[in-house]
């Protein structure tokens, strides 16, 4: 019962240890954007699933509550919305010079590339 309780800390490393491999074992660089994104998704849900306090509320002050409510804390969800913007504006900039690499090379192949650069 232990392990279904940790169920978000478990998909969180393989979904880390997924987004890893694609980064180091492929060759594509569309298929390494991919890999980053995977590996940012899971960061996502660790700083989700530490933020969340079972049994805690809104943090939302309420007249006549007495002192044992015990509220969530709201920065982790507010940084991960941010986090979640910047990473699709650095997902867009990534795409955008994989076109430009695949005009200027006319491949995306991480060792294609490399070879044609020692060519020249």
């Amino acid at each position: 019962m232990e392990l279904l309780g940790q169920f978000n800390y478990w998909v969180f490393i393989v979904l880390m240890m997924t987004g890893f491999y694609v980064v180091i074992a492929r060759g594509n660089l569309v298929k390494k954007i991919v890999g980053l994104n995977i590996f940012q998704a899971s960061v996502f849900l660790f700083y989700i699933s530490m933020g969340k306090i079972f049994g805690g509320t809104a943090p939302i002050l309420i007249e006549g509550a007495d002192d044992t409510v015990i509220y969530s804390n709201p920065l982790p969800h507010v940084l991960i919305l941010t986090a979640i913007v910047v990473g699709v504006a650095t997902t867009a900039v990534g795409l955008s010079l994989v076109v430009r690499i695949n005009e200027a090379y006319g491949t995306v192949e991480e060792d294609e590339i490399q070879q044609l650069d020692e060519e020249t």
